[in-house]
C-alpha cells in the first residue's frame, strides 16, 4: 500500500518517493525492453556473428551524460524534500521535549502538562506499565526536541513517515505539522534491551481547539 501523508513534513517525502519510484520503473522498463529487443532481433539463427559495434564516441558519451543529468535531477529533487523535512519553524504553536529511555517515553510540553508511560507487556519481571499517548494540534506546528536518558532509542511514527534517532546527552529538533486526523502507533526502533519490542507510544492528532481544552484540563493551575 502506497504510504498516506499525515504530515506536511511526509508529503514532501510522499512526493519524492513517488518520484524516485517512477524513475527506477522507468529505467528498469528501458533495460529489460533492450535486453529483450536484443534476445529477439539478434538470436542465433546460424554459427555466424551478428553484427559488431565499436568505436562509436556519440553513443558512448550520450549513455555517459544522461545518466548523469537523470542522477543530478533525482538529487536536487531529493536534496529538496529533504530541506522540507528537516526544516524548524521560527514559531512553533507547540514544543513537547521528548525523552526516550528502557522501556518508555516522556513527552513533557512546554509549560506542562508532562505525560509518561512505560512497556505495556514486561519482559523477566521488569515494570509493567501503559504507553504514553503524544497529543497533537491539527494543522499547527508542533516543535519535537527528542534525546534519550540511558542509551540509543529511536522515534518512530510509520504514519508520519518519520523515524530520529534519540541520543543519550544530545538533543536533535524537528518539526511536526499534522495535516490528519486520528491516532497513530508510534514505536521504538533502534534496539535497545530486552523490553525493546514494547516500547510503543501512540500520537493521537486533535483538533486545535481540542488541543487547547485537553492541555488546559491535564495541566490545571
Amino acid at each position: 500500500m502506497w504510504p498516506a501523508p499525515a504530515t506536511e513534513q511526509a508529503s514532501a517525502l510522499t512526493s519524492n518517493w513517488l518520484l524516485f519510484t517512477t524513475a527506477g520503473l522507468a529505467v528498469a522498463l528501458l533495460v529489460w525492453g533492450l535486453i529483450i529487443f536484443a534476445a529477439l532481433r539478434w538470436r542465433r539463427r546460424d554459427d555466424e556473428l551478428p553484427p559488431q559495434f565499436n568505436n562509436n564516441p556519440p553513443l558512448e558519451i550520450a549513455w555517459t551524460l544522461v545518466p548523469l543529468a537523470f542522477v543530478c535531477v533525482l538529487f536536487v529533487y531529493a536534496y529538496d524534500a529533504e530541506a522540507k523535512v528537516e526544516a524548524l519553524a521560527s514559531k512553533p504553536s507547540v514544543t513537547v521535549r521528548v525523552n526516550a529511555y528502557r522501556w518508555g517515553w516522556t513527552f513533557a510540553y512546554a509549560g506542562g502538562p508532562v505525560v509518561s508511560g512505560a512497556a505495556a507487556a514486561p519482559i523477566l519481571g521488569s515494570a509493567a506499565g501503559t504507553p504514553p499517548q503524544l497529543e497533537l494540534p491539527l494543522g499547527e506546528t508542533t516543535r519535537i526536541e527528542l534525546t534519550s536518558s540511558d542509551v540509543t532509542h529511536s522515534f518512530w511514527v510509520p504514519g508520519f513517515l518519520f523515524k530520529r534517532d534519540a541520543i543519550p546527552g544530545q538533543v536533535s529538533a524537528f518539526d511536526l505539522q499534522p495535516r490528519q486526523l486520528g491516532t497513530f502507533v508510534g514505536r521504538c526502533a533502534q534496539f535497545c534491551g530486552l523490553d525493546h519490542a514494547m516500547m510503543t507510544f501512540s500520537v493521537r492528532v486533535v483538533p486545535a481547539d481540542e488541543f487547547d481544552r485537553w492541555r488546559t484540563q491535564a495541566n490545571p493551575r
